[in-house]
């Protein structure tokens, strides 16, 4: 098995390079620490995803139909490991490319692609999630958030009431992909839908929950009788469950968090060999198991991308690459605590800032004992109780 890249995928990572280091602006460190809910970085990812998308690459990955290149998941990935690894410039912007847009390709209506796509792969709009819930958290299927068909005349329309919470990036966005409750007999995954709606449609609150992660990082989206045609529903009725596992099988995987770690790592490396901690054997053998936690996550990463390049359905690889990229995450954030030591307390320092960071990683997308559950059943075929 070949685990090197091509010679053309090496020029690409370095052209992205260059162009990062080109377009970053100086400020960008201390940008990156507020939080992809803040109002500067929000602003920003507009500016550089518009010019990703200038370049061809923000959606290289995607047909050509609908703005990409035709490349293989393979660019896609180098793109989001280069992203990752400076802070993710892109903010809100890498589910719109990653899991956003490819679910409308699959089951929009031709009207939903011609509106939502051609924006996407511009770069030119924000989108966030709706799908917690206070009483429902990483449990998806609990929702409560109804959506009732009401007839007007001759027009059919959604009345929806509910909230979502922890919801990230909300603040800025111009659409929310919304999971709501069409059928109110029904439980668990059945009777649920995916909703598009403007986050502008009156009936909308948003309010920020302070939190120590960062600048506007969670909020609460209380929905008051808010009225939407029936066109904004993705795919048929009752049936969006099929809809999130699939976005989720894209997800789950979307965030190289393993890149981002490694180069904290490295960075930790160097300033334990400047203060002699080199020394001490249980430092050295701290730093090596999270290399190894780094590179574990990386491979099974790279395995649920050959699935997808090869067009194969996806497995429980997919739950066990996330559950390896949180813990790489999580242990690189807590070993930058040891090695900086008091200034570590210091708010916005190095180590406080990627420890913060990492606290997100076993919450989103799917709580990580969620993750552990569904490797359970899925892979290890363990009988539920």
């Amino acid at each position: 098995m070949e685990f090197d890249w091509s010679q053309q995928d090496r020029e690409h990572r370095q052209e992205v390079r260059e162009f990062l280091a080109a377009e970053l602006p100086d400020n960008w460190e201390e940008m990156s620490r507020h939080g992809p809910g803040g109002d500067s970085q929000a602003a920003f990812s507009r500016h550089f995803c518009g010019r990703l998308a200038e370049k061809g690459w923000l959606t290289q990955h995607w047909p050509g139909e609908y703005g990409g290149r035709d490349c293989e998941p393979w660019r896609h990935s180098i793109l989001g490991e280069e992203m990752w690894a400076v802070g993710e410039p892109r903010g809100s912007q890498y589910m719109n490319v990653n899991w956003i847009g490819p679910s409308i390709m699959h089951f929009g209506t031709e009207a939903q692609k011609a509106l939502h796509l051609p924006k996407i792969s511009a770069g030119d709009v924000l989108w966030c999630q709706g799908f917690s819930e206070p009483e429902a958290g990483s449990d998806l299927a609990a929702l409560r958030t109804r959506a009732e068909k009401v007839a007007s005349g001759s027009d059919e329309h959604y009345v929806i009431n509910g909230s979502k919470i922890w919801t990230s990036y909300c603040n800025h966005a111009d659409y929310i992909f919304l999971l709501v409750r069409t059928d109110p007999d029904s439980s668990r995954t059945r009777g649920i839908s995916v909703l598009l709606i403007p986050m502008d449609t009156p009936g909308i609150e948003v309010r920020e929950i302070p939190s120590v992660v960062g600048e506007r990082y969670f909020h609460e989206v209380f929905f008051t009788d808010v009225r939407v045609p029936c066109d904004v529903l993705l795919g048929e009725e009752h049936t969006g469950w099929n809809v999130v596992t699939h976005a989720l099988q894209f997800e789950r995987v979307g965030a190289a968090r393993y890149a981002r770690a490694a180069l904290t790592l490295d960075h930790i490396a160097r300033v334990a060999a400047e203060r002699g901690m080199l020394d001490d054997p249980i430092v050295v053998d701290r730093l090596g198991e999270a290399r190894a936690l780094c590179e574990a996550a990386r491979v099974l990463v790279y395995k649920v991308i050959d699935l997808r390049a090869k067009g194969s359905p996806p497995t429980a690889d997919t739950q066990l690459a996330r559950v390896l990229s949180t813990n790489c995450d999580n242990a690189i954030g807590r070993l930058a605590l040891e090695i900086f030591g008091p200034e570590s307390r210091q708010y916005a320092s190095y180590a406080d800032n990627n420890f913060r960071l990492a606290m997100t990683a076993g919450v989103a997308v799917g709580a990580t004992e969620v993750q552990l559950n569904l490797i359970a059943s899925r892979f290890l075929e363990l009988p539920r109780e």
